[in-house]
């Protein structure tokens, strides 16, 4: 799932060739052309930037011939650097866009020097980064086109080479591009990019002085009459960076920003920086009116808790923990940045919610997007939301941007962990994190296995953070207790998880939303919630994403050989906010609801549960000595080891495969589990949500 969807998309047919286009964010905004580069990339190359652009401006990209959704050609004309300046221009023409910024990288900032040398009375701000001069892209080099005995390193810049050894090339030239350690996914990225293409077109697209501008460099310089923004890593592989040192000095006019490292790429791997740079040069993203509010002169410290979107559960422990946090500094207020659903739970308690919440990208909507019949590979559906998470953290830079809070929490706000921990400056306020789990695992164990190298990787790269800036986490608070962690390591040369993370973070046990005691008289609770005290009670609960409605369905098929054998029984099936109860089948004695309000107090007098291996409802369900049945998402290497090794430290509920488990042994499962014996669960430490709120407490 993308983070933005294009208000308008389409091709257009211009100077001979076929391009393809989209456009976001509101028309009557000032436009902004985000330019190609090379044809090894096409305009999702953008991805980390148009989100944040089209909160502000009328956002157009375009993929020139030979990748993204354009014409495939390998005719060497649709290549031509003064041809594919004009197909931007001729794209404002058909957008009616007059005047607009222009934003390149790499051969897009020689494309930006030339649309704006060549028509600048069109271009109104230019912004180049990592540019390449045409030269390198097309200039004469004989050894391109010679064959080759053995081919090391930029000996694969070879047209020989490229036709018989395209992913080589590939898997070469994206290390020079992305050279910083831990961009795996930039890479695979990149790499599935380019292979939207082929090699020959990319030979017709380089090497070639006929492709070359008519116009010479200094006249373009000039001409160009528009203020620029130059932008370069000092470990850039690909462009050197005297390039834009030298545009500066031509330019002194021309503003110079030199990025430590960072890589060609520097859009990817600086995109925090590189979206509030760009935003800034070519107006700024405030909005008209503000209020400031002098920090002394405020009456009562301000919080902003990030609450993760990932089902239900994290909210009602925040709510919990935000009760507490008020007892202990009692004119705190607190406001919400989170997503639907959890805004609905957060609403329904009375709490306030940031008004940008409405704005966030759905972290929901894409995971369940990359689910399939009760599983979810959680590892890459995390992994693929570093769209969804950019822009959401340039979202929370907006909520916090005027100083008027005094503390910002998160809970598994994992999008603003890591680039806080990557742009440490722009930290105006003191950070609590929190989790439930700490460490990637691989759902294929295998030793070597790729996913086995990936979690290390990233899991490497979250340690080299905190380590090297412990002061972005001013607490760090693990929602468990030590025999909780994992005894496994974070991937080979790393440290083990629980050693690591005790040294790192304070274990408060779970915080759970409710004290138990108020359960323990299961007839007034249930007559209460409007059950009949006599009758057996059945509950399926999925959580609050859609990814559940497989489980839910099975339970439902199961539910009549249940009944037959105990029909005095009651089934309550939970659609939860994301799954329409409509669509669901009918039988006696069962009970189809959508959302419910503290679904943790229906579940505390439940017979039996039957739900997903999510944390929070299966901790809820121990923490009152339930029985559950409960079915980890297959590939969902949390509930799979972190949750069921937490499960079984507590020796609560019974774990079943969904793919192993039909309505038969469902029906099974359900009768021999009714009536269970829990007197046995290990419980948690009681008020974790005090202790967490105590920790947080202190940063005011």
């Amino acid at each position: 799932m993308r983070a933005a969807s294009p208000v308008e998309s389409g091709q257009l047919s211009t100077q001979g060739f076929r391009i393809s286009y989209e456009v976001f964010g509101d028309r009557r905004a000032p436009a902004v052309l985000l330019l190609p580069t090379w044809q090894i990339a096409p305009s999702l190359h953008w991805k980390l930037q148009v989100p944040h652009l089209a909160r502000s401006f009328r956002v157009a990209t375009f993929d020139p011939p030979g990748i993204g959704r354009a014409e495939r050609t390998a005719e060497p004309a649709a290549f031509e650097l003064d041809r594919v300046v004009d197909y931007g221009i001729d794209l404002l023409d058909h957008l009616d866009v007059s005047r607009a910024g222009a934003v390149g990288l790499s051969m897009g900032g020689a494309y930006g020097l030339w649309m704006a040398g060549r028509y600048p009375e069109r271009v109104t701000r230019l912004v180049l980064m990592s540019t390449v001069p045409p030269e390198w892209a097309f200039g004469e080099d004989p050894s391109f086109w010679q064959r080759r005995d053995s081919y090391d390193g930029w000996d694969k810049r070879n047209a020989h080479y490229w036709r018989e050894h395209y992913d080589d090339w590939l898997a070469f030239f994206m290390q020079q591009v992305f050279s910083e350690p831990h961009s795996t996914k930039a890479i695979e990225d990149a790499t599935a990019w380019a292979r939207q293409t082929t090699p020959e077109i990319l030979i017709a697209s380089v090497i070639n002085p006929r492709l070359m501008p008519a116009m010479p460099l200094e006249e373009v310089l000039r001409r160009i009459q528009c203020p620029a923004l130059l932008m370069h890593a000092r470990d850039d592989r690909l462009a050197d960076i005297k390039m834009s040192r030298t545009l500066a000095e031509t330019r002194p006019d021309w503003e110079l920003i030199e990025f430590e490292a960072g890589g060609h790429a520097i859009h990817i791997r600086n995109a925090a920086r590189v979206n509030l740079e760009i935003a800034r040069f070519l107006g700024t993203s405030a909005p008209k009116s503000r209020v400031l509010r002098r920090a002394m002169a405020r009456r009562k410290p301000r919080a902003l808790f990030i609450s993760s979107p990932i089902g239900l559960g994290h909210v009602q422990r925040d709510l919990a923990i935000a009760r507490e946090l008020r007892r202990l500094a009692g004119d705190l207020e607190i406001d919400w940045l989170a997503q639907h659903p959890v805004t609905r739970v957060l609403e329904d308690a009375g709490e306030t919610m940031h008004p940008l919440s409405s704005v966030l990208a759905s972290e929901s909507a894409h995971l369940e997007g990359s689910a399939g019949e009760h599983q979810l590979h959680a590892f890459q559906a995390f992994r693929d939301l570093d769209e969804i998470f950019l822009a959401n953290f340039m979202v929370f830079l907006e909520a916090v941007r005027d100083g008027t809070y005094d503390l910002w929490i998160g809970d598994e706000a994992w999008e603003v962990d890591y680039w806080l921990h990557e742009n440490p400056e722009l930290k105006t306020a003191p950070f609590a994190f929190l989790t439930d789990f700490v460490g990637f695992l691989p759902a294929d164990r295998r030793p070597g296995s790729d996913e086995s190298r990936l979690t290390s990787d990233y899991n490497a790269e979250m340690i080299e953070q905190v380590e090297r800036f412990p002061r972005v986490r001013d607490r760090a608070i693990y929602l468990g207790d030590p025999g909780d962690l994992l005894p496994d390591r974070f991937g080979p040369g790393l440290p083990p998880i629980r050693d690591w993370t005790l040294a790192h973070f304070a274990a408060t046990g779970y915080a759970a939303p409710f004290d138990p005691a108020d359960y323990a008289d299961l007839r007034a609770v249930r007559q209460r919630l409007g059950y009949d005290p006599e009758r057996p009670l059945i509950i399926c609960a999925v959580g609050g994403t859609a990814i559940g409605q497989h489980l839910l369905r099975k339970t439902i098929n199961a539910w009549p050989l249940i009944h037959a054998q105990r029909p005095d029984a009651r089934c309550v099936a939970v659609a939860g906010p994301r799954i329409d109860p409509a669509s669901l089948p009918r039988h006696p004695a069962l009970t189809v609801r959508g959302y419910v309000q503290d679904l943790y107090e229906h579940l505390a007098v439940a017979d039996l549960a039957i739900v997903q291996g999510g944390l929070a409802t299966t901790m809820e369900l121990a923490i009152t000595r339930r029985p559950f049945l409960y079915f980890p998402l297959a590939g969902h290497f949390e509930q799979l080891y972190h949750v069921a090794h937490r499960l079984d430290a507590h020796r609560a509920g019974q774990r079943l495969v969904y793919q192993d488990t039909n309505a038969d042994a469902l029906a099974d499962a359900v009768l021999r589990a009714l009536g269970t014996d829990t007197s046995g669960y290990g419980q948690p430490r009681p008020g974790a949500a005090r202790r967490a709120a105590s920790l947080i407490a202190e940063l005011l």
